[in-house]
């Protein structure tokens, strides 16, 4: 028998696969190569600095401030040194006589028809506008109108030919770690470049409507109301603060994000002012305890804690009520609301979601103008006469009284609030550590009225007999009223 020869098997495509993985993997390495130097530092910005500077512009604003009136020295009059001493104070713009005071800041053009943005606090007051180009001419503007609320001014300057402007970009795109470039008139030395990156987003200073990108590009005093661009050369902010223990840069400056800023601007260009939305509810954040105490499954939404007359109020919100979607849009937080609302159109329909009771109830609102209600106080409603009850009782930290005409006197209690009125606070409770103080009126436990101490005792004996761990209070102190949410192990 002929032996079988066991040639070895050999696959002609193995060659073929192993040149196309090799091809694949090279181009892998080059399309990642070419990203990263495409996402990472620029080698120049020469180039877009050049683009787009014609349309960055400085800003120079006078106003007349009134002499100085009162003693003006500390010389005796018919003294020798009298005619000096006044002499030195005209010299250096003494006396009674008004002066003229200068301020510096930065803009840019939005528009060919000359449409301006600037910070508020830049042109605050002033008499006279002077806006310089990069070119070198000047041309005096107008105030179109201002909106303190996120410090925004928009002026309008005439020129003969068209103006070079920049357009927004949506600084919602803008992510951290993104570069940056910042154009303005810093400490007044003229046009001036800075790049860097974005910090951080979605930053809150101090304004009802702060929606801030944190930059570390330089921005020193005089950038105010300077264009923060990305690379494409869109503007995504309004430089308007830095955050600086010396008054210069560290690193740490506010850019008011474009996405704001738009909004704001088509207002003024269109009524010269900014017509926001109004709900017309107090409100707080849903803390963790608060939540519990309500029975909500997540800390979030807003919590009403007044409805005075207004829109709310119209279409039956109720004080205690959590609203938790607001135009179809889910409600995170107090701050979230208050942006959703402002940025809603006036005179609007939308329907308001509000957890009340345990079960979730929509409402239709009618929105009015927030800064036509603005100076508005919540009134409370008239509750019915209740009988004096001039004994105390301790609970949960607290020493409580019924409010009394001689308590009312005692502590300025508005003649429209009922409730129990806080006589002392137990410094090592959880209502001390939580803010509750003397004179403070609660004047609702578990979301139900209390006008006696008996109705206290009965919410508690609710509240623990359905399980809570802690009962919500709804305290007022001068008029504001906010919800407080205290544990029942103590009592």
């Amino acid at each position: 028998m002929r032996p079988q020869s066991h040639a070895r098997t050999f696959d002609t495509a193995t060659p073929l696969r192993l040149f196309w993985l090799g091809t694949l993997s090279m181009m892998l390495i080059l399309s990642q190569t070419l990203m990263a130097g495409a996402q990472g530092a620029p080698r120049s910005f020469a180039e877009l600095a050049e683009r787009i500077s014609p349309s960055v512009v400085n800003i120079t604003t006078s106003t007349t401030v009134a002499g100085r009136t009162g003693p003006q020295g500390i010389v005796p009059e018919g003294s020798p040194f009298e005619d000096f001493f006044r002499e030195f104070q005209d010299r250096n713009g003494g006396g009674d006589r008004p002066r003229q005071s200068s301020a510096l800041g930065s803009g840019f053009v939005i528009s060919e028809d000359g449409y301006v943005v600037t910070n508020n606090h830049v042109i605050d007051g002033a008499d006279e506008i002077q806006v310089e180009f990069f070119e070198g001419f000047e041309l005096p503007a107008e105030l179109v109108g201002t909106d303190p609320n996120t410090d925004i001014a928009l002026l309008k300057v005439e020129a003969d030919t068209p103006l070079k402007f920049v357009n927004f970009g949506d600084s919602d795109t803008a992510r951290v770690g993104d570069w940056v470039m910042a154009m303005g008139n810093p400490l007044g030395q003229g046009f001036s470049v800075s790049a860097g990156i974005v910090s951080a987003r979605n930053r809150a200073l101090s304004g009802t409507y702060d929606d801030y990108i944190q930059t570390d590009a330089a921005i020193n005093r005089g950038n105010s109301g300077g264009p923060l661009f990305n690379m494409s050369g869109d503007v995504i902010g309004v430089n308007t603060a830095i955050l600086s223990p010396n008054g210069g840069s560290i690193g740490i400056g506010f850019s008011m994000a474009s996405n704001v800023v738009t909004r704001v601007v088509a207002q003024l260009q269109e009524y010269g002012e900014t017509r926001r939305g109004w709900l017309g509810v107090r409100i707080q954040d849903v803390t963790e305890d608060v939540a519990e105490a309500m029975g909500l499954e997540t800390a979030r939404g807003a919590l009403v804690t007044d409805v005075p007359d207004g829109p709310a109020k119209d279409a039956g919100m109720l004080s205690g009520d959590v609203i938790t979607s607001f135009d179809g849009r889910e409600v995170e937080d107090t701050r979230a609301l208050v942006r959703q609302v402002g940025n809603t159109e006036v005179g609007k329909t939308v329907r308001v979601v509000v957890m009340r009771e345990g079960s979730n109830e929509t409402l239709r609102v009618t929105l009015g103008r927030r800064e036509e209600a603005e100076g508005i106080m919540p009134t409370a409603e008239d509750a019915p006469d209740t009988p004096d009850e001039p004994e105390e009782m301790d609970v949960l930290g607290l020493t409580l009284a019924p409010v009394t005409d001689a308590l009312r006197d005692e502590l300025g209690i508005d003649p429209s609030v009922e409730g129990l009125v806080v006589r002392s606070v137990d410094e090592t409770s959880e209502a001390f550590e939580k803010g509750l103080r003397e004179g403070d009126v609660i004047t609702e436990a578990g979301q139900s009225a209390v006008t006696s101490l008996g109705d206290l005792n009965d919410r508690i004996d609710d509240a623990r007999e359905s399980g809570r761990r802690s009962l919500l209070l709804l305290v007022r102190r001068g008029g504001d009223p906010r919800f407080v949410a205290l544990g029942l192990e103590e009592d």
